[in-house]
């Protein structure tokens, strides 16, 4: 269906302040490194969620650790070490500035870390670690209210949704740099009741949190609802999502982290406790536990026959999936981190109450997860040295199926890093838990190799481009075969003065089932992005899009966007205007554009 629309001037943002703002350059950031995958990433808004909190409360760089400085996604392993070493070295730094003595923090990685670090006073009476008195002293309130208001009506707002057509949510914080944060997310989905039906405490959905850093000898505490993640993703990933984008960044670095889970995203967290414990400098313990109640849908024997994560509960049927089963997990991960090497253990349990048990009478669900009882274990490791690092992951599941990545990357000069990765996910492979880096949406039926570069052959010039190739030997979603598929991206940015110029070009060769499922078909994508962005002061800015797609299964078909966004900011007024034009000629030749929102909120939708 052909579908022509003038998109309306959007007042994407318009917030009132009672403090100075300053421009949010990572957003446009953000937009332009994990956007690239051009889906609908349900991860999005909680990585969004990070880079906002971590913006709120930027890092110390005079008191911070190691640890602290990972938490930051876009560093490298060998950029975390060389700060740590030059603090170590010359000792606290007098403002960021100091940053350009580390030759791996070029011009573009100290402009992103201007928004979430910051270089203190320090004083012979200070201290690095958590104080009550202090927190209670020095901690700031924070409020958010936000509610998006369509001048449209769906199909369900006429008949079928229980609740009317507006999503909101709220947010109250208490925090106090990094040490202390405690706080309460409430969130409606558009199509939800509000203080009706089951929701007689008001939003569908509520998380509560308490985080605290430094306290003795415990690195990190959480209590509520937070998320996990051990290794690279391949029993447990809740933190920041390993995109193909997201690599040539950080050349693959592990973590293994908890995080109080903010946002108002209903999927992949827990509830419960964890804390990570300091047993020696080198070497520390992290342990947690977690019951909460997740949606299912229900075969008629009573078994759950497919978790879901979408958190919707606008109609009857949706409500009646809402919190019928429970899932108890729990795990420990060791970590041994010393001189540029890297070690760890890792181990997850998870018990449902209701027994898993989807339809493996379709070919490719045959090997889905499934039964009450779900024990990971894996082995990761990372070597960093200044021209090159290595990293990896291995685990089984319990009944000994393997998956494996692992990254190399190599840096003949400061101004080139080329990065190689090779996974292998067994088709018998089950994690409920796992996310890491994938061509499908599983760790699970998969192996294929990447390789990408990361280029600056002038200082005002970044090239970036990979190509991943991905083959499956087991059936997907809507493909009945073993099948193959090509990632390819090409990326240019041009910095000069005011200006901005960005290029990008992604191709993406798939396969898909023909009609009669009697053969693999061609299914492919390609993209295209032209930007100019300019900025004259730090009040204004303007940038103006050009996207394409191009698409192919069965047929041809194309959409275009043209997209114009304008922003002005004073000290107490932040205003954002967006117009856009799209045509497309269906759903597989969607575009998307990036609206920007209130603080602490996203919003990436596609047209």
């Amino acid at each position: 269906m052909i579908r022509k629309q003038i998109l309306p001037l959007i007042l994407s943002l318009m917030a009132l302040s009672a403090s100075a703002q300053q421009q949010d350059d990572w957003e446009e950031i953000y937009q332009e490194i994990y956007a690239a995958d051009d889906d609908g990433d349900e991860n999005r808004e909680a990585d969004y969620e990070l880079l906002w909190q971590l913006s709120e409360h930027p890092i110390d760089l005079n008191r911070c650790h190691r640890e602290d400085l990972s938490a930051i996604p876009f560093l490298s392993e060998q950029q975390v070490m060389d700060i740590v070493e030059y603090l170590e070295r010359y000792g606290p730094m007098r403002s960021l500035g100091e940053l350009r003595m580390i030759p791996s923090i070029d011009s573009r990685c100290l402009s992103l870390l201007s928004h979430f670090v910051f270089a203190g006073e320090v004083t012979k009476t200070d201290t690095d670690r958590f104080s009550l008195k202090k927190s209670l002293q020095y901690g700031r309130h924070n409020l958010t209210l936000s509610a998006h208001v369509p001048f449209y009506e769906r199909q369900g707002d006429r008949n079928g949704y229980l609740g009317y057509k507006y999503r909101h949510w709220m947010k109250y914080e208490f925090a106090h740099a990094d040490y202390l944060r405690i706080g309460i997310v409430g969130s409606q989905d558009a199509g939800e009741p509000f203080f009706a039906n089951s929701n007689r405490w008001g939003y569908d959905t509520y998380s509560y949190y308490l985080q605290i850093k430094k306290w003795g000898a415990i690195d990190q505490l959480v209590v509520g609802k937070y998320k996990a993640s051990a290794g690279l993703g391949l029993i447990l990933g809740q933190n920041f999502s390993l995109g193909k984008i997201m690599l040539l960044q950080n050349n693959a670095r592990q973590s293994t982290t908890l995080r109080v889970h903010s946002s108002h995203s209903e999927a992949d967290y827990l509830q419960g406790a964890g804390a990570t414990v300091r047993l020696a400098r080198p070497l520390a313990l992290t342990a947690f536990v977690s019951y909460r109640p997740v949606d299912a849908s229900l075969n008629d024997d009573g078994t759950a026959a497919t978790l879901i994560t979408n958190g919707y509960h606008r109609t009857e049927a949706e409500l009646l999936k809402k919190n019928n089963t429970h899932m108890t997990t729990a795990g420990a991960m060791i970590d041994y981190h010393d001189n540029g090497l890297q070690l760890g253990a890792n181990v997850l349990y998870t018990h449902l109450d209701r027994s898993l048990e989807p339809n493996r009478a379709t070919l490719y669900r045959r090997y889905y997860p499934h039964g009450t009882d779900f024990l990971n274990t894996s082995l990761n490791y990372a070597y960093t040295h200044p021209r090159f690092a290595v990293s990896g992951e291995t685990a089984i599941d319990r009944q000994g199926h393997v998956a494996t990545l692992n990254a190399a990357s190599f840096s003949p000069s400061q101004n080139i890093t080329l990065l190689a990765l090779y996974r292998f996910y067994s088709y018998r492979y089950t994690s409920l838990s796992a996310h890491s880096f994938s061509e499908g949406s599983r760790v699970q039926n998969e192996s294929g190799a990447y390789l990408g570069v990361n280029w600056n052959p002038i200082p005002r010039l970044n090239l970036q481009a990979y190509i991943d190739y991905a083959y499956a030997p087991w059936a997907r979603y809507l493909i009945s075969q073993s099948s193959s598929s090509l990632d390819l991206l090409l990326q240019a940015k041009y910095r000069l003065h005011r200006w901005a110029f960005d290029v990008r070009y992604r191709g993406r060769l798939r396969q898909r089932d023909n009609s009669d499922k009697s053969q693999l078909i061609a299914n492919n994508t390609h993209r295209l992005r032209l930007s100019a962005t300019w900025q004259p002061s730090k009040r204004w800015s303007a940038k103006t899009q050009a996207d394409v797609a191009h698409t192919f299964y069965q047929k041809p078909e194309n959409g275009w966007m043209l997209s114009q966004q304008a922003g002005y900011l004073t000290d107490r007024l932040q205003l954002q205007l967006l117009a856009a034009y799209f045509h497309t000629d269906s759903y597989a030749a969607r575009l998307y554009v990036y609206e920007q929102q209130l603080k602490g909120n996203f919003l990436f939708p596609s047209y």
